[in-house]
């Protein structure tokens, strides 16, 4: 059996990838990790949109999705994920908090979430997160650098030295009329809470709809200073 590549390596391969394959098409990008990784590579979705686990199956069928079950979704959020599963060619695996909300609230007071949004992150999304991955040595994330100025200059490949991976973005250059292209071409599932006015979806008590003239991710957290929820810092 090969030994795991050491942090060393998998950033001396991230540092090439990206170098090689930061004007190449989205696809591209996913069959050169599939290529590279193999079982060891996953899509990370909050079916937020669908797209990008549309493009991962069409280019990797049957990889590995995973998806935070947070507690706090919209139901219109766990009936895209349903249907994703039954759609697309993809494993979907979904992982929850060590606590229900009910227990996380007996432990730090109700509505975490307004008190301490950080803290709650931390609890629901980041620490699953963390243990979704630890099986993998590459994760797939959909981030875009037009979503906001905290994503301007993400790459195509990188290494995520928190988590000792390699950090694919293989959309990351694309607009929103590319997005839009792809969704209406192929016929991806939409996510219904988008006929509705939002334009990024997380968390329901810390989701509204951005105003008119806001950026995509103004919606997130409204009226805080906070613009992540530390899945990607």
């Amino acid at each position: 059996m090969n030994a795991a590549p050491t942090g060393a390596e998998l950033r001396a391969l991230a540092d090439e990838a990206n170098a090689r394959l930061s004007d190449a098409p989205a696809a591209e990008i996913v069959a050169w990790a599939r290529h590279s990784f193999g079982d060891d590579l996953v899509v990370a979705s909050s079916m937020a949109d669908t797209h990008l686990v549309h493009l991962a199956q069409a280019a990797a069928p049957g990889i590995d999705v995973l998806f935070l079950d947070t507690g706090y979704h919209f139901a219109e959020t766990l009936g895209t994920r349903d249907a994703v599963a039954q759609a697309y060619q993809v494993n979907l695996l979904s992982i929850t908090p060590l606590r229900t909300v009910a227990q996380q609230d007996a432990d730090h007071g109700p509505r975490l979430h307004e008190r301490d949004p950080d803290r709650c992150c931390a609890l629901r999304k980041v620490e699953p997160l963390e243990r979704g991955l630890k099986p993998y040595t590459a994760w797939i994330n959909g981030m875009r650098r037009e979503e906001s100025a905290t994503r301007a200059d993400i790459r195509v490949v990188d290494y995520d030295a928190k988590r000792e991976m390699v950090k694919i973005s293989p959309l990351a250059a694309w607009t929103q009329d590319q997005v839009d292209s792809y969704i209406a071409e192929h016929a991806v599932l939409i996510n219904p809470l988008f006929f509705d006015g939002y334009t990024s979806i997380g968390c329901e008590p810390c989701t509204r709809r951005p105003l008119p003239g806001e950026d995509p991710r103004a919606g997130r957290w409204a009226g805080l200073a906070k613009t992540e929820c530390g899945l990607h810092t």
